[in-house]
């Protein structure tokens, strides 16, 4: 790791797009560190302000004076490389280096870094794990993928060894990491204008697992995630539903179909029950993973239970907004259609009168490549609406439409605009039901219009 040594060498750095929310906990860490912070952006957000209230000036837009005294640039993986403070730091011969390659310089200064990896679940499991080590007490730094309400923000400096960050498989970000533990909840097929099939992703899994140092936290009933830490000599701790798993849910139970309640096994022994505060299947694995993860570490099986029931989610995954004449709005960031199927079949067991899905496409290729997986996974709900895909970092080479999509899920309706989905909905949604939106991109704008509109009419 031939850039690990750098904060040895230098005091202020340069952030380019600071407010990206895998660029602000890094800036708070290594701010917290003593190091002199600036940072630009192109857009107001609350993680701007956070930022700014730690005394780290931010300039707004992309200008060559911005570098003005920085000895290192770090840059989002969103940057273009014709990016002037980036070209400029390459003309000045100021050392630059992206987001990813930093989180790994970051995470190896501490000795109980646990990486979250996986297709699907890594921000809800990197959000339940870091609650349950700041509740018993471990005092860990985090870095999330998403805003976790318990911490106020997307990051945490703690004062004890144990980091936890998520481990993002696309174009083999964590490769960059050398974790002491490595959480892998499923491995499936996804990112495919990258990885090609799943043969290559297992591949890269298995060598995310290789760079580990201490522990491997597997999902047991998921054979691509067994095959990608085949043949390491790193101990493995499974977790799943299966009785041969280390960690085990038994006595599954949903009361009222909104929470899902388990007995937690370990090895045989039931170590204790645990009551989730989120709905579906998948949270029972995210949650086993926290506790598997979290035991390694050190807490009690108690302290696991307390602060999994006490995990209401993290922002955009499931996240109610509101309640107007009894239709709940609620916004969920699945954009793939294993995602899309799992949040969608929690959605029909609560017992709704009718489940809206609004899905906004997210990227032709996975579009494209995924399309009959995705028309399965919007059969599930009562009534389907799409908006036209969100393009991405991508032109439309495939020549995709969000009509194509449409044509397979009967009687799915689509529209160009928020402003016409919004009208549809509104016509149409009772007290009782369930508006649900869906994407990995802006489509939380569209429920926050829906809601808006609705109660404008109460």
């Amino acid at each position: 790791m031939e850039h690990q040594d750098i904060l040895d060498r230098v005091k202020r750095i340069h952030f380019i797009g600071i407010g990206g929310s895998g660029m602000c906990p890094l800036a708070e860490i290594l701010h917290s560190r003593g190091y002199i912070l600036t940072g630009s952006d192109v857009s107001e957000s609350d993680t701007l302000e956070r930022i700014r209230s730690y005394g780290i000036p931010v300039m707004m837009g992309h200008k060559t004076e911005n570098i003005k005294g920085a000895e290192l640039v770090v840059y989002t993986a969103a940057a273009k490389q014709d990016n002037p403070e980036l070209v400029a730091a390459r003309e000045q011969g100021i050392p630059t280096m992206e987001r990813s390659v930093m989180l790994g310089v970051v995470t190896r200064q501490y000795a109980d870094t646990v990486a979250v990896s996986g297709t699907h679940g890594k921000t809800s499991t990197t959000a339940m794990l870091t609650q349950i080590l700041v509740n018993s007490g471990k005092d860990p730094s985090a870095i999330i993928g998403g805003k976790l309400p318990f911490i106020g923000g997307n990051g945490r400096i703690g004062k004890s060894e144990i980091m936890v960050c998520e481990a993002c498989e696309y174009v083999d970000t964590f490769l960059q990491l050398t974790p002491a533990v490595s959480i892998i909840l499923n491995v499936d097929a996804d990112h495919l204008d990258y990885f090609k099939d799943l043969e290559h992703i297992i591949r890269s899994f298995h060598q995310f697992a290789g760079q580990t140092t201490k522990a491997l936290v597997v999902n047991g009933d998921d054979p691509n995630a067994l095959k990608a830490v085949e043949g390491l000599s790193l101990p493995v701790i499974t977790f799943g539903l299966g009785k041969k798993n280390d960690y085990y849910a038994a006595e599954v139970a949903a009361t009222a179909g909104v929470r899902e309640h388990f007995i937690l096994v370990h090895k045989g022994e039931k170590l204790t029950e645990i009551s989730l505060s989120v709905p579906g299947k998948h949270n029972i694995y995210n949650a086993l993973a926290a506790a598997a993860a979290a035991h390694y570490l050190g807490v009690g099986p108690e302290d696991i239970a307390f602060s999994l029931h006490q995990f209401t989610g993290v922002h955009r995954r499931f996240e109610i907004l509101g309640r107007p004449n009894e239709i709940v709005i609620a916004d969920d960031f699945a954009h793939h259609p294993t995602e899309l199927t799992a949040t969608l079949t929690a959605a029909m067991q609560m017992g709704f009168q009718t489940v809206w899905a609004v899905f906004q496409p997210h990227t032709f290729s996975r579009t494209y490549l995924l399309m009959d997986d995705f028309a399965k996974a919007l059969r599930i709900p009562d009534r389907v609406v799409m908006s036209e895909i969100l393009p991405v970092r991508e032109t439309n080479t495939y020549n995709v439409h969000t009509k194509d999509l449409a044509d397979k899920v009967p009687g799915s309706v689509w529209f160009d605009t928020f402003e016409e989905i919004t009208e549809y909905i509104v016509a149409h949604a009772k007290p009782g039901d369930l508006v649900l939106t869906l994407g990995g991109g802006n489509v939380y704008q569209c429920a926050h219009m829906i809601l808006d509109r609705l109660n404008a009419a109460l």
